[in-house]
């Protein structure tokens, strides 16, 4: 985990050479190549002492609002959170434990949701926990069906 050295120095320039060292052109590419991996993990593999998990957030969300992707970045953050809180895909017994999991999970993604999409992040959540997708439920990325229903892309 990076220790402190992440703000030093040109962070962004840092951060977009060892994208294109990894042979992308864009953050957003190397971030949906790996659609599971959380924030942590992407940014462990930039740069394990130097590179911060909110770094990467920050530019993907500009890379997004440049793309007009914002909802699909919102979607594949809810893929990140899911697979590190609910590896084994959604429960099927909601005892304590896994609605805690559940909730976690949730309220990471919350926690990360622009201000234009609160709301609809909102709204998802309250639909999730309303209706719960099938047990084992995993989405292996921002294209899933469910996900597409609960945050249709906006027509721009």
């Amino acid at each position: 985990m990076a220790d402190g050295r992440s703000w030093e120095g040109s962070w962004k320039v840092r951060l977009y050479e060892r994208v294109r060292e990894r042979g992308y052109d864009s953050l957003t590419a190397f971030a949906e190549a790996r659609p599971t991996a959380s924030l942590v993990a992407l940014a462990e593999e930039l740069g394990p002492d130097d590179i911060a998990g909110v770094q990467l957030y920050n530019e993907l969300l500009a890379e997004a609002e440049r793309r007009k992707q914002v909802t699909r970045l919102v979607r594949g953050q809810l893929v990140r959170e899911l697979w590190a809180c609910l590896p084994n895909g959604w429960p099927a017994v909601r005892d304590d434990a896994n609605r805690f999991k559940v909730a976690k999970a949730l309220g990471l993604w919350s926690s990360l949701a622009p201000i234009t999409h609160e709301k609809r992040v909102e709204q998802a959540r309250a639909a999730l926990r309303a209706t719960p997708p099938p047990p084992g439920w995993l989405p292996r990325g921002p294209d899933d069906e469910l996900l597409l229903t609960l945050l249709p892309d906006e027509k721009v």
